[in-house]
């Protein structure tokens, strides 16, 4: 069994603190609506990187703008994270939007579309089987 390593458990920490902090602190609307998905933290501790979800869309406008509010909000961010972490130096934090969620949806579209077109050639030649 694979031991729980630091660098895992700083980003479990890290993605549990600012999703909650982003939540109910940030007052910044095109958060309003950003999902920590998940924190990489790289080995030497020095970078976080923290992957984001917007579910008020996925255009490239609205997170165009949300990974903009985050970047400007890093200074923030980090200065809560030392407050409430018990670690020497608080990563530097780099956002990315998370693809995960978009492509998921666009697995499900795929599947849904096979099964319909599945059951509508079971309609049509129905002696085959």
């Amino acid at each position: 069994m694979k031991e729980y390593s630091r660098t895992e458990r700083l980003g479990d920490q890290i993605q549990r603190e600012l999703g909650t902090f982003i939540q109910r602190e940030v007052k910044d609307p095109r958060l309003a609506f950003c999902t920590i998905t998940g924190v990489d933290v790289t080995a030497d501790l020095q970078l976080a990187t923290v992957y984001v979800s917007f579910l008020n869309g996925d255009d490239e406008q609205t997170i165009a703008d949300g990974l903009n509010a985050l970047g400007r909000a890093r200074g923030f961010l980090r200065r809560h994270l030392g407050r409430v972490l018990r670690v020497r130096k608080i990563p530097e934090l780099r956002f990315k939007h998370d693809q995960s969620i978009i492509h998921g949806q666009k697995m499900d579209a795929l599947i849904r579309r096979a099964i319909e077109l599945d059951k509508q050639q079971h309609q049509q030649d129905p002696d085959e089987d």
